[in-house]
C-alpha cells in the first residue's frame, strides 16, 4: 500500500464514523458508550491484533533470536487468544490499544521518508496513538472516562465529530494531492 492509499483509507476510517455522530449524536452516543466493555467487539480487536502481530514476527528476521522464533510465535498467540478468555473486562479498549500500537508503526514506515514536510502530520497522529495505545492498555477505564466527557451532550459530540471529519478531510486531501 502506497502511502497515498494509507492516507486515503485513513481519512476515510475517520470520516464516515464521525459523519454519523454529527447527524445522528444520540444513536452514536448510545453506541459509543457500549464500546469499552463490548466483548465481540474486544475479540475482534484482540484477534486482529494479535493475527497481525504475530504476522509481523513472522515475518523480521531476528537475528540471534531467530532459532526461538516458533516458541515466540506460539507464545504471543497463546497470549492473544487467552486474553479473549480471561481478561474480559474492558477488553475492547486493550484490543483497540493493540491494534493502534501496531498501525502506528505501520503509518511511521510510509511517511517516515517522504520529502514532504506534510509527512510529519500522519507522524504525529502515529506517535499519539502509541500514547494512547500504551495508556488505554494499562489503563483502560480511562478511555470509558474520556468517552463519557466527550459523549456528555449532543452539542460536544457534534463539535468532536466535526474536528474529527475535518482531520479525516485533512488525510484525503494530503492523501490525493501531497502523497
Amino acid at each position: 500500500m502506497t502511502p497515498s492509499e494509507l492516507a486515503i483509507l485513513l481519512g476515510v476510517i475517520f470520516i464516515l464514523p464521525n459523519i454519523y455522530g454529527y447527524f445522528r449524536p444520540a444513536a452514536f452516543g448510545a453506541a459509543v458508550r457500549k464500546f469499552p466493555r463490548s466483548e465481540p467487539w474486544g475479540w475482534l480487536f484482540m484477534l486482529a491484533g494479535t493475527a497481525w502481530f504475530v504476522w509481523i514476527v513472522q515475518e523480521t528476521p531476528l537475528a540471534e533470536f531467530d532459532a526461538f522464533k516458533k516458541h515466540f510465535l506460539v507464545g504471543f498467540t497463546a497470549v492473544g487468544v487467552l486474553t479473549c478468555f480471561f481478561v474480559k473486562d474492558f477488553l475492547a479498549v486493550r484490543g483497540l490499544s493493540v491494534v493502534g500500537l501496531l498501525l502506528a508503526k505501520v503509518v511511521i514506515e510510509k511517511f517516515r521518508w517522504l520529502d514532504t514536510d506534510w509527512r510529519l502530520y500522519p507522524i504525529a497522529i502515529a506517535y499519539l496513538w502509541v500514547l494512547a495505545g500504551m495508556w488505554f492498555a494499562i489503563s483502560p477505564w480511562r478511555l470509558r472516562d474520556i468517552l463519557e466527557w466527550e459523549l456528555a451532550s449532543d452539542g460536544r459530540i457534534r463539535l468532536l465529530c466535526g474536528v474529527r471529519v475535518a482531520m479525516g478531510a485533512l488525510w484525503v486531501i494530503l492523501g490525493l494531492t501531497v502523497f
